[in-house]
């Protein structure tokens, strides 16, 4: 029902009648107008067509009353606590002279209803693994979350909303998921991209489902619970929102709950100015059950997600909510204005409008005690009977238990163990891309919360796990695979392999065509903000050696530009061995992503080196490959494919060194030692090469062999031939140095 159709039937109707009217209510995704009234009109007054006998007076009994009481305290309770986390962000904002108060006032009876009544969780256990996730993913609208945390009685102080948007607070501009920067509790995702968070919220969603598909017994279910998601025009007009969509409801994810802040502005002008689409109908063709409300009705709030929840009938569910943005702000309610901190001036006014006192961050002692003795009495008793339910299943499954609760504290086997349980590769030269799908076998029995997809290019990619299954509804499909077909979805499949991580359980890996990362870029650079360690990225045909597919499908600066998000390592591995601990590397690392660079053509192994020493030397990011065998007077540098030139080229100079540097920046985390060892300051005369533009490189050489432009369609040898990738023309550039 849209909130004029609420309105008009809460009008004709007693409150036990809408509690019937609600209740057939529960099933009906949308109504018109003109059905409501009828509706209303007929339960109201029995209406014949609709009450086939004339009803006779109901009289309640004292227990109904006294529920009904109850019922109204909770909504008083429920208003007052909206009011007051308006005033807490008002304040916040205020102080700061920084920050978004129109979602915060807008949407405080969502937050009302979703902390004071709907959402289950622990703020004494921020990471039991059956809470409810919300995820702001309008995460401008950060004191919406922080006010919320704090009243909901997590340990997130006053003095923490005081310095919102200051240094080394606990309050940051957007939220960020707990890291080396921020540990604030209750964050469940670092947002500010738009779109991005919903579609994260897509991938907590598959986490729950695997996890239920996977430890649930028919004795005793430990995973179930929901994903809300609350989110602004910005979000659905970003396209990642609706590539995500379409894999949410074909997948039928229906743990999801997306809440649509339906108020009708962006930042710089009326919505209206810029779209005209039917939103609701979007996301009804996409398969998501959907609702339209009034946001700012307790009750229908209150009734609309309690419906959401109870529906598991395979459909996401999108809940519009018509809000009005920065609700209680007169001077900027209802505009673009509202949108950041121009209401400041205004702050004492609104307070008094909506009957708060002129102190500061003010919470009466009504809420306090209204969240306490409640709220967390209500959900304190949801988390001991699960506690029990818990305790139960472990006993019964201890081997299941084990390895849940490492897969929760991303615990793994040592590097050094997880290299010397997967067998020596072999002889024989070989694509990288080929390796990686021998070596993604064993991962996957190593760690068993390992899981891949890919956008599409399985077949390509060559990172599918045998005998892992296929996840998701319908086909050949269970909730229990551990392979993800994301669809032509690069950026989609960036922020669900986040929002995986997140969720806390498994290890997620998502492959497409290196050239194609820059579709999921945005996603990258926030996994590696927020440390993610479960995350990795198979990124194959790495080079200008694609060939035939031309430079649309040639990546020469898309390596380099890895290479410069901080917090990601980037491996280019140059043989089979070399792949094996890159992907060891990938799955142990834990405070953040790893970007895989494998080759569509085939490499020689460098045999002359024990496999052994191959593989501690790539866990190390960079290491000699080949000793000089003479005075050291020349060190040539190089990764990937180039590595086997440089090998070719160095055979026949005595005093050339190769070092093989297939991960730069877990090469910097070395010690200075180290890096002295293998790159010797005394020795200047150095070259570098690699398929890929030359800029980065001259902070290791004084000369650099690259390829400076895009490439073009030929066989693949013909293409590196004629841009100078080879042992031949390296050998003659090391000729004609000084």
């Amino acid at each position: 029902p849209t909130p004029h159709d609420i309105g008009f039937a809460s009008s004709f109707i007693t409150q036990y009648q809408l509690v019937v009217y609600f209740t057939l209510l529960k099933n009906t995704t949308k109504m018109k107008f003109s059905m409501i009234a009828i509706a209303a009109t007929a339960l109201a007054a029995g209406v014949e067509g609709f009450s086939t006998v004339s009803r006779p007076a109901i009289r309640a009994s004292p227990l109904k009353m006294a529920d009904a009481a109850t019922e109204v305290d909770t909504k008083a309770a429920l208003a007052t606590a909206a009011n007051e986390a308006r005033g807490l962000a008002m304040d916040s904002i205020a102080a700061a002279h920084s920050g978004h108060m129109g979602l915060p006032l807008g949407c405080a009876e969502v937050g009302a209803v979703l902390y004071g009544s709907q959402m289950q969780y622990n703020p004494k256990d921020t990471q039991w693994i059956n809470r409810d996730r919300f995820i702001l993913s309008a995460g401008h609208g950060s004191m919406f979350l922080y006010s919320w945390l704090n009243l909901a009685g997590f340990d997130l102080s006053i003095e923490e909303l005081k310095n919102f948007r200051q240094h080394h607070s606990q309050t940051p501009g957007h939220p960020e998921f707990p890291n080396s920067e921020h540990t604030t509790p209750g964050i469940e995702c670092t947002t500010g991209p738009l779109g991005a968070g919903v579609s994260n919220a897509v991938g907590f969603a598959v986490s729950e489902k695997m996890a239920a598909a996977k430890y649930n017994t028919e004795e005793h279910k430990i995973f179930g619970h929901h994903i809300f998601a609350l989110a602004g025009d910005g979000c659905f007009q970003e396209g990642i929102s609706a590539e995500s969509a379409q894999f949410a409801a074909h997948e039928k994810l229906d743990n999801l709950i997306i809440l649509y802040d339906s108020n009708e502005v962006t930042l710089d002008k009326m919505a209206e100015y810029t779209q005209s689409e039917d939103i609701m109908k979007r996301y009804d063709a996409y398969g998501f059950e959907t609702y339209e409300i009034d946001g700012h009705d307790l009750a229908v709030v209150e009734e609309t997600i309690a419906a959401a929840k109870a529906s598991d009938n395979g459909k996401p569910k999108f809940i519009k909510c018509n809000t009005i943005i920065g609700k209680g702000m007169e001077e900027t309610e209802g505009t673009n204005a509202a949108h950041g901190e121009a209401g400041v001036p205004y702050v004492g006014k609104a307070k008094a409008s909506i009957g708060l006192p002129d102190s500061g961050w003010y919470v009466s002692e009504g809420t306090r005690d209204f969240f306490t003795n409640t709220v967390q009495a209500k959900n304190g008793k949801i988390y001991d009977d699960w506690q029990a339910t818990y305790a139960a299943w472990k006993e019964a499954n201890p081997d299941m238990a084990t390895e849940l609760e490492d897969a929760v504290a991303d615990k793994t086997m040592p590097a050094e163990d997880m290299l010397a349980a997967i067998p020596e590769m072999g002889d024989e030269a070989e694509a990288t891309r080929v390796s990686g799908f021998k070596v993604i076998q064993d991962i996957a029995k190593l760690v068993p919360n390992y899981i891949s997809g890919s956008a599409d290019l399985h077949g390509s990619t060559r990172n599918y796990i045998n005998d892992g299954g296929n996840f998701g509804a319908g086909f050949d499909k269970s909730y229990a695979g551990k392979n993800l077909y994301f669809g032509i979805r690069e950026h989609s499949m960036g922020a669900i392999l986040n929002g995986i991580a997140y969720h806390g359980i498994f290890k997620a890996s998502g492959s497409t065509f290196l050239v194609f990362v820059d579709y999921m870029r945005p996603t990258i650079r926030v996994a590696s903000l927020a440390e993610l360690g479960r995350v990795s990225y198979i990124l194959t045909h790495d080079s200008i050696g694609v060939g035939e597919d031309g430079p649309t499908h040639q990546p020469v600066e898309t390596v380099p530009g890895l290479r410069v998000i901080p917090n990601l390592d980037v491996y280019r591995p140059a043989d089979a061995e070399e792949t094996v601990a890159a992907y060891v590397s990938s799955v142990t690392r834990s405070d953040g992503p790893t970007a895989l660079i494998l080759s569509r053509q085939n490499l020689n192994q460098n045999t002359a080196m024990p496999a052994a020493e191959r593989r501690a030397g790539t866990m190390k990011g960079g290491y000699i490959a080949k000793k000089e065998t003479g005075d050291l007077d020349l060190i040539i540098i190089a990764t990937g494919s180039e590595v086997q030139h440089a090998l070719e080229a160095a055979a026949e100079l005595p005093g050339a060194r190769v070092v093989s540097m297939p991960c730069v920046e877990a090469y910097e985390r070395q010690s200075d030692d180290y890096k002295e060892s293998v790159l010797p300051s005394s020795v200047t005369k150095r070259i570098a090469i690699e398929a890929a533009v030359t800029a980065a490189w001259y902070k290791y050489a004084s000369k650099v062999v690259g390829v400076d432009r895009f490439g073009f369609s030929a066989p693949g040898d013909i293409v590196m031939e004629e841009l100078g990738m080879t042992a031949k023309n390296l050998s003659a550039e090391i000729a004609s140095m000084n």
